[in-house]
């Protein structure tokens, strides 16, 4: 992977070419609900993009329409690089997903392993993966060995193993407790850093999206769809010391007042 520099302004990031870009989505399901309708959204090349809104608001179905789990009803979604769309997407599911039977190691070798790469030669790059999450010590330990934390860890080397251009997350950390939280927070951003993905992250947290993000989304339910952008105008690397700003309980204000906004639209007439 090519490495990003370490400093990086959000401001900048509105003049990249767009990574996705969903114009008119709507996604109806079989039984009958539409779970987002006429949605519009670009995703800017090496952002750290957040959805935030309520429980039902559509997060995870545009997660899954970008990574291409499931189609829209109508509209459109264009990715780069049309051709090599899956091998470019990483998904990082709520849950760790983990092969209880297999170790750290065996679990980040299985997206190469689909693709024929034997355990040999993709031993550098699952080693590369698991040092990247600071679990490097920990390749040959069993998911029951491992803490909650740690199995997020696990489940994020599996995701990057394949270098992908774009990383997907639904909600990664919303089950933790908060200082693993925290960290795991920090972990993400410096990843993000490193090697210069893009990011499209779920959370129903209007603290974590604003010390995450660049951008947030704010969604609105029934049907889903995105009733305001933000910019969080603050400097990466972000450290701790940012939560304790004025500046971050500003930003949080107008963040919890676009979503307390975005619950009234979604509440029944």
């Amino acid at each position: 992977m090519a490495q990003a520099a370490q400093s990086i302004d959000p401001a900048a990031s509105a003049e990249q070419p767009s990574a996705v870009v969903l114009g008119g989505v709507t996604k109806r399901f079989s039984n009958g609900t539409t779970a987002i309708a006429d949605l519009d959204l670009a995703v800017r090349q090496g952002e750290f993009l957040s959805l935030l809104g309520p429980s039902g608001c559509g997060k995870s179905t545009v997660l899954r329409l970008v990574a291409g789990l499931i189609e829209p009803s109508a509209g459109t979604i264009r990715r780069p690089d049309e051709q090599n769309a899956d091998r470019d997407i990483g998904f990082v599911f709520q849950e760790p997903t983990l092969m209880p039977w297999a170790s750290a190691f065996t679990n980040v070798w299985l997206p190469l392993r689909l693709r024929g790469v034997s355990k040999r030669a993709a031993r550098d790059r699952v080693m590369e993966a698991l040092d990247g999450v600071g679990l490097a010590a920990f390749a040959g330990s069993y998911p029951r060995e491992l803490s909650g934390g740690m199995k997020m860890r696990v489940s994020i080397a599996r995701a990057l193993v394949t270098e992908p251009r774009l990383l997907l997350l639904d909600e990664p950390f919303a089950a933790l407790d908060e200082i693993t939280r925290f960290r795991l927070n920090n972990d993400l951003l410096e990843l993000w850093g490193r090697f210069g993905f893009t990011v499209v992250f779920v959370t129903h947290s209007v603290f974590e999206s604003v010390y995450l993000s660049s951008r947030i989304a704010v969604m609105a339910a029934r049907p889903g769809r995105i009733i305001r952008t933000l910019t969080v105008d603050e400097p990466y690397p972000r450290t701790d010391a940012f939560r304790t700003t004025p500046h971050y309980g500003e930003l949080c204000n107008e963040t919890s007042a676009a979503l307390l906004l975005a619950m009234e639209e979604g509440r029944p007439a």
